[in-house]
Parts: structure tokens; C-alpha cells; sequence
């Protein structure tokens, strides 16, 4: 079969298996985002609301009751669905309600937070933009779930079309996009939330890096990084903040080691670095232009529980003392299962095998870091904000496997004759 077919091939396996659970991905945020989308469709905010509330819902209720069937002891116990379903309701509809009777009605999320919190969200448009279309013509469920596997296998296919543009062969470009799929990208990108559009995004400026450094199309990779900027900017303006920051700083890193060793840093090179400057004054000039939260507010907003406390009078120590007891933490659990780090070292190692696009790679998955030191809370759904730095295995586990492919297809069989006529395959 052609490469294509291959890609699409793994697309749709990966997209069947996601219909073993198209209820029960949503985290807390899902209903900022949706009801967000509902609200842009045309819905008011009673209808968006509702409509929010029934999905999450539904997916509490399905969750209680796989687990129920799985309890060695209450296996047999009515089933938990319909109470855990109009509990939900219940308390969702009790704040939604106050809320909107205190007059809680601006913007377009629904109020399930406080006015203060959801201002996070109203400056996020991206993601429940991307939502419309699908949630208009499918319904919620639907809607939501192949927007998720949309998503989530345009990550697997970008993560093929960069490993080719890099001259890798087309098995192990196929095995970048299954490990884009099986590692917690894939798993990630199916949650309705900012992280799978992140990933895409991130993956589509790193294919503009590959096209611009092998130098077949400089003027349209650098093009296509300074479109995922600005895509990202709009889904969730820290991340392109962040890639920004990265992209120049390892671009930096590279001219000046060539300018060391006496060569020039190359046009691709000053490119991409000019694009990530710019992302990086764009993003501050245009949040600051638009009256986005500042870090202090996203600081409060995380030492005050989502401002359910009163402000912290000196957050920003309180932030550094809790970084380093965040870290500490989370490398002990690295340790205890080291499958991440594991699989970051090896990515950074197949990485080292073409440096210059390596370096973009690593500052790439690096903003992954700087999601979760933004916010350093060890229960925050997992690795979720940690994510992007699964980028790192994903393209350069490939690239480290492709000395021992090439080898092992250089090589004959053993015991095979190999003369001038028939030379190995």
C-alpha cells in the first residue's frame, strides 16, 4: 500500500477504538468550553447551559456506573446511574442558577464558576470555535467526541508529515504516528479540552521548522510556524507565549554555536528565530492590548482554589516555595515509574541525530515544562498540562531507531551467499 494509506489506515483504527468510550473524557474545564461553543452556535445561556449540564452529566453517570460493574462488592447493587445523573443535575443547576440571579450573565460561558475565573476562559476562543461545527451538526455528544478524534488523529498524521520531511523512512515515520497515538498524546488529545488543538498546533510549527532547515521550502515552513503561533495565541495565548520563548532561544543556541565554529547561522535558522521573537511581542503586546489575566492573576487563581479564598497578600513567594516542593514531588514519582523520563531520554537522544532541528524539537516539548510549572498542582488531572513534552518521544524515537533499521535491512540473512550480481537488499 502507499504511505497515505498507511497514514489513514492507523487514523481510522485509532478513531474506532475511541468509540469503546465516547462518554466519561470530560474533565472540569470541558463545561467552560462547551457551553462556550453552545453560546457561539446561537444557544442563550439557560439553553447552553443545560445543554453543558446534560453531557457532563450523562458522562458522570455512565462512569459510576462501569465502575459499579466492576466492584467486587456492590457488583450486583441497583445500578448507580439514575441517582449519581439527577445528583449531578441537582448541584450543577444550583450554582448555574444563583449565579445568574446575582446577574452573572456576561460573556459567553455559562456560569459555573465565579465571574472571575470564567474571564480565563472567555479569552480562550479557539477550542470552542473549532467545537461549532461539529457540535451544530451532530449534537452534543457526537459533536464533541469526533471533534476530539479529529483532533487527535490530525496530531498523528502531523507527527508522520514531520518525520518525513526529515527524510525518515516511511515505517518508522508510520511508528511516529502510532506513538503519537498509544503514549498520552493520544489519550489527551481526546478530551475535550485546549490540549489536543496544543498539541496539533505545536506539531504544525514543528513541520514548519522541518521544511525551512532542510531548505526545500523556507518561506512556507516559517509561514506555517508564524500561522501556529497566532492559531495558538487564540486557543490558549500562554502556549504561544511559551513556543515563542523556545523556538528563538533554540534558535539563538544554534546560530551561536555555529558562529563559533566559523560558519554562518543559515537563513532558516534567523527565520525561524525572527518568527518566534515576533510571536513572543505579539502575544504580550496583543494580551495586554485586549486586557487579558495577567500571570498574577493566574497565580491567585491558583492559591486561592480557583478564587473560592481570599487573594493571597504575597503570592508570588508562595508560588516559588510551592515550585520547589511541586518538582521534588513529581520527580519522586518520576522515579517510581519512570516511563516519562525514560522516554524523554530517549527522545532527546534520537533527537541529537540532526541537531539543528533537534534543538527546535527539544524547545518545543519543553514548553510542556512550562505548562505545568505555570501551574505546579501535583492532582490537576494527571500529566494533562505536562503533555507537549511527549512530543520529544513521539518524533525522536523514530529518529533514534533508524541506525539500527538501516542496518538490519543493509545486512543479508544469515548464511545467505551474497555476490557482485545479487547485492543485499
Amino acid at each position: 500500500m502507499r504511505p497515505r494509506t498507511w497514514v489513514l489506515l492507523l487514523a481510522a483504527v485509532f478513531a474506532v477504538l475511541q468509540l469503546a468510550n465516547v462518554t466519561g473524557r470530560d474533565t472540569p474545564d470541558t463545561k467552560n468550553y462547551l457551553s462556550y461553543a453552545l453560546s457561539l452556535s446561537g444557544e442563550g445561556k439557560r439553553e447552553a447551559a443545560a445543554a453543558t449540564i446534560e453531557y457532563v452529566c450523562a458522562g458522570r453517570a455512565s462512569i459510576a456506573h462501569r465502575e459499579q460493574n466492576v466492584n467486587v462488592v456492590r457488583f450486583h447493587a441497583p445500578d448507580p446511574a439514575p441517582r449519581v445523573l439527577r445528583e449531578c443535575r441537582d448541584r450543577e443547576w444550583r450554582q448555574v442558577r444563583a449565579r445568574l440571579a446575582a446577574g452573572q450573565t456576561g460573556g459567553h460561558t455559562a456560569p459555573f464558576m465565579p465571574e472571575r475565573f470564567m474571564r480565563i476562559f472567555e479569552v480562550r476562543p479557539g477550542y470552542p470555535v473549532f467545537l461549532v461545527p461539529f457540535v451544530t451538526l451532530f449534537g452534543v455528544t457526537w459533536g464533541v467526541w469526533a471533534a476530539s478524534v479529529v483532533v487527535a488523529c490530525a496530531g498523528g498524521v502531523l507527527a508522520f508529515l514531520v518525520l518525513r520531511t526529515l527524510s525518515v523512512s516511511v515505517p518508522l515515520a508510520l511508528t511516529g504516528q502510532a506513538l503519537f497515538y498509544v503514549l498520552p498524546c493520544g489519550t489527551t488529545a481526546m478530551r475535550p479540552m485546549t490540549e489536543g488543538l496544543l498539541l496539533a498546533l505545536t506539531l504544525a510549527a514543528l513541520w514548519g521548522c522541518a521544511l525551512a532547515l532542510t531548505g526545500r521550502r523556507t518561506r512556507a515552513g516559517t509561514a506555517l510556524v508564524g500561522a501556529a503561533l497566532l492559531a495558538l495565541f487564540t486557543v490558549k495565548h500562554s502556549q504561544a507565549l511559551f513556543l515563542g520563548v523556545c523556538l528563538a532561544g533554540a534558535g539563538a543556541v544554534v546560530a551561536v554555536r555555529r558562529r563559533r565554529r566559523g560558519l554562518p547561522p543559515g537563513r532558516a535558522v534567523v527565520a525561524l528565530t525572527g518568527v518566534g521573537c515576533a510571536g513572543v511581542l505579539g502575544t504580550v503586546l496583543l494580551a495586554r492590548l485586549l486586557h487579558y489575566p495577567s500571570m498574577t492573576q493566574s497565580v491567585q487563581d491558583l492559591l486561592t482554589d480557583h478564587f473560592a479564598r481570599p487573594d493571597r497578600e504575597r503570592p508570588w513567594p508562595e508560588f516559588f516555595q510551592l515550585q520547589g516542593n511541586f518538582w521534588m514531588e513529581w520527580l519522586r514519582r518520576g522515579l517510581w515509574e519512570p516511563v516519562f523520563l525514560a522516554g524523554v531520554a530517549a527522545g532527546a537522544r534520537g533527537a541529537w541525530r540532526r541537531p539543528v532541528f533537534g534543538a527546535f524539537l527539544v524547545a518545543a516539548a519543553g514548553t510542556g515544562f512550562l505548562n505545568q510549572a505555570g501551574h505546579p498542582d501535583i492532582n490537576i488531572w494527571g500529566d494533562r498540562l505536562i503533555v507537549l513534552a511527549w512530543l520529544l518521544p513521539v518524533l525522536g524515537v523514530p529518529q533514534l531507531l533508524e541506525p539500527v533499521v538501516r542496518e538490519r535491512v543493509a545486512l543479508p540473512a544469515q548464511g545467505a551467499p551474497v555476490g557482485p550480481a545479487e547485492p543485499a537488499r
